[in-house]
């Protein structure tokens, strides 16, 4: 009987294309300036010129690639990169650069996740206080028993709640960023076995805060677990 194959939906083709250009280009197997056409791309990676199109496109719009007349597509610095693309951030976290991503994204949320807390216990926003409550009862829950993945997801709803709760689209427009610095810390083992009681009960106090109004707490105590995170990932960083 023959066996039939299905093809890979050109999603999955579209992604998988970014993640290995991704890997090669910060692997230096494609250095900066190299010049490239679409022919080029297909028969590298093997894939249709439509998955190759759809993938440029995204290539461009985050200044990893330039067109350019009578040359083709052109590999463009690092530094004029979206550094704050979540396909970017992905890439790194991904590679070899891990460690100096989730640094400067640490660096990143010390400006941001503090004055979103007391943003967000100045305004009257009871549906995310009541989502932040929630997260936090996942956390103490699924923190103690090891389940990282589990406490990963509530620890994401909890930020996320917060960030919108500023009422601050800017703020809020950073969920993404945040997720993906928490994520890392999961998905690459820089987390502990077990996560820190303290972090749990600040989550806990800064939600309350903001449900009492008290901005001065909420930023104070939100500065407390970013800078907690951000010390935690330097004790791991080979090069530190």
């Amino acid at each position: 009987m023959r066996r039939v194959t299905t093809p890979a939906p050109r999603r999955d083709l579209h992604v998988a294309l970014l993640r290995d250009l991704g890997a090669d280009l910060l692997g230096g197997v494609l250095d900066v300036g190299t010049a490239l056409s679409t022919e080029q791309l297909e028969a590298r990676y093997g894939v249709s010129r439509t998955v190759v199109r759809e993938a440029v496109k995204v290539l461009e719009s985050v200044g990893v690639l330039t067109a350019r007349r009578r040359v083709g597509l052109v590999v463009r610095p690092p530094q004029e990169w979206d550094a704050l693309s979540p396909l970017i951030v992905g890439w790194r976290l991904a590679g070899a650069d891990r460690h100096r991503q989730l640094a400067e994204i640490s660096e990143l949320r010390r400006g941001v996740e503090p004055v979103a807390a007391a943003l967000a216990a100045r305004r009257d926003e009871a549906e995310h206080v009541a989502r932040m409550r929630a997260a936090v009862e996942g956390m103490a829950a699924t923190g103690p028993a090891g389940d990282l993945r589990a406490y990963l997801a509530h620890d994401v709803d909890f930020h996320t709640a917060l960030l919108q709760a500023s009422g601050n689209r800017a703020l809020a427009s950073m969920a993404g960023l945040v997720e993906q610095a928490l994520a890392g810390r999961t998905e690459h083992d820089l987390m502990p076995a077990v996560p820190e009681p303290q972090a749990i009960r600040w989550h806990r106090e800064i939600a309350e805060a903001i449900a009492s109004g008290d901005a001065v707490r909420a930023e104070e105590t939100m500065r407390l677990v970013v800078n907690e995170a951000a010390d935690a990932m330097a004790q791991q960083d080979p090069a530190g």
